[in-house]
């Protein structure tokens, strides 16, 4: 079987088109996400903590003092730019939360199963008790 048979039979299996949805809807879910946490989430955040941002929190590694991130990175110095990691962590934090409540939401939505019946006994008809009865007795 050659290269292009098989990745004709791989193409044309049903996974990958799933595969091909997930990708597509899960980005376009990635973007709400996002806005969430960026568009209403940090702001009240911000709001609470009196505007707390993180993100221009950094180190020079050349010694020199710098006013901003921007500012030392424009001068070309090495930085440590420990405060947008941490701004980075936060949002990610968030985004965790609010996909797992999401996720939360939506399984909560679904109809849950019914509980398997359980097993009944055999109904053994009346002929079949008395031919049994009849080869016991003939055991006997």
């Amino acid at each position: 079987m050659g290269m292009i048979s098989e990745f004709k039979e791989f193409i044309n299996k049903g996974n990958v088109m799933d595969l091909a949805v997930g990708v597509i809807i899960g980005g376009a879910f990635g973007k709400i996400v996002d806005s969430l946490v960026g568009d209403l989430m940090m702001p009240v955040i911000g709001a609470a903590t009196g505007g707390l941002d993180f993100s221009n929190n950094f180190a020079a590694l050349d010694g020199k003092t710098y006013a901003t991130l921007a500012e030392a990175k424009k001068a070309g110095a090495a930085t440590l730019a420990y405060g947008s990691f941490l701004t980075v962590v936060i949002n990610f934090v968030l985004l965790a939360f609010c996909v797992f409540l999401l996720v939360k939401a939506f399984n909560s939505m679904k109809k849950e199963e019914a509980p398997a019946p359980a097993p009944t006994t055999p109904v053994i008809p009346d002929d079949v008790k008395l031919l049994t009865e009849i080869r016991d007795l003939l055991k006997k």
